[in-house]
């Protein structure tokens, strides 16, 4: 009897590892995005454009990734991502945009904004706290998953780079901080691009200090996935 070729070995194997790699992720679970234009990524407001859903970022790749690989599951993917938004825009369309979607995993990226019109520390850990316990009260088995605002020393960034990298730092500690707090999954973003770095320059990744090319959003995408897993795949 002949052997089958690999890649018809491949293609019965595949199906089993992705359920066995991706274990976090349940049938018809609803995965929410909520975050500024890194999340947003110029996504489509029209319900029938179905070729600019997601945008083109980090969650365009997620949602694109695991829909491929896990098909029997039925996962819906939502992006509620708005550029320009402040931690205070979210909570003012949090019942809207969040929780009237009823995720079953929820992901927030947000502060950068928040960093650049100066928000005070203790404001944005308030706002932040009142968000994610009207979450947890509305829907207390979501799986709730915190990305760390971050920044490179690119563009204008580049002049006066250490207060503003010092704020975006402390905010970062601030959603950990509530991460422990509400038993959220922490994505950290800093140090994942500060260890890319060291591989290449850092306008290979934000192209302006902020924003991220096609090769960021694709290292966003992976580390978020790695750490859902990790967090929820038990």
């Amino acid at each position: 009897m002949k052997s089958l070729p690999l890649l018809a070995c491949l293609a019965l194997i595949a199906p089993v590892r992705a359920a066995e790699l991706m274990p976090a992720f349940k049938a018809g679970d609803v995965v929410v995005f909520q975050g500024d234009s890194i999340t947003d990524g110029g996504r489509a407001r029209s319900g029938n454009d179905y070729n600019h859903t997601m945008g083109q970022d980090y969650v365009y790749i997620i949602s694109a990734r695991l829909s491929a690989l896990l098909p029997e599951r039925h996962l819906t993917f939502l992006n509620r991502g708005i550029g320009g938004n402040k931690l205070s825009d979210l909570a003012g369309r949090w019942k809207q945009d969040t929780l009237d979607l009823k995720p079953d995993i929820l992901s927030i990226l947000v502060g950068i904004n928040d960093n650049g019109a100066h928000v005070p520390m203790a404001a944005f850990e308030q706002t932040y706290d009142k968000v994610l316990a009207e979450t947890v009260a509305a829907l207390p088995k979501v799986r709730l998953i915190l990305c760390t605002p971050f920044t490179l020393s690119v563009g204008k960034y580049k002049d006066n780079f250490a207060p503003w990298d010092a704020e975006v730092k402390e905010r970062a500690k601030i959603v950990e901080k509530l991460a422990a707090k509400y038993h959220a999954a922490v994505v950290r973003l800093q140090p994942l691009l500060d260890e890319a770095c060291k591989k290449t320059p850092a306008d290979y990744w934000l192209w302006d200090g902020i924003h991220p090319n096609y090769a960021g959003h694709a290292l966003l995408s992976e580390e978020w996935i790695r750490v859902v897993n990790a967090a929820y795949g038990k």
